[in-house]
């Protein structure tokens, strides 16, 4: 994975990160159609190493990936330009489970990721599945983060 090189003083630490991801609800996906780039909401969890996203298989974004596994994705919040922190996660996309996830088939690699996302999401210890979804993870090639909130506390201190 590279390594950040630009912004290192406003970007996030690895708990910084992590909590920041673990908080966070819906990320911005882009994928490569043969129309060009197409972005889209959608939820996620991180496992501290690897992006989970829950994507319906009849989706644009599904079948993108299927074409070209190249993506790109967002997380960020914020109103003030002060306030903005995010994480941008550029990888290759890879299709974990069967398609659609019915839960009738064990997936080891699943099992921590689809309780993560059943609590976040559905409020519950285990994932309510409606085969319509499969779990898609990103082999990270590059992570970027930043906390604007970082550069204002800098020129404080040096005001101070």
């Amino acid at each position: 994975m590279k390594e950040q090189r630009r912004g290192r003083r406003i970007a996030l630490s690895p708990e910084e990160r992590d909590e920041f991801l673990s908080q966070a609800r819906t990320c911005r996906v882009a994928t490569i159609s043969p129309a060009g780039p197409h972005v889209s909401p959608l939820w996620f969890v991180w496992d501290g190493e690897s992006i989970w996203l829950h994507s319906i298989t009849s989706s644009q974004r599904f079948a993108d990936l299927q074409q070209d596994p190249r993506i790109a994705i967002v997380i960020d919040d914020g109103h003030g330009y002060e306030e903005l922190r995010g994480v941008e996660i550029a990888g290759r996309a890879r299709v974990v489970g069967e398609v659609p996830r019915t839960g009738e088939r064990a997936v080891p690699e699943l099992e921590p990721v689809e309780r993560a996302f059943a609590v976040k999401y559905q409020g519950r210890e285990t994932l309510a599945y409606d085969g319509r979804h499969a779990w898609i993870t990103v082999d990270v090639d590059k992570i970027v983060s930043w906390d604007f909130r970082k550069s204002a506390e800098v020129r404080n201190a040096r005001q101070g």
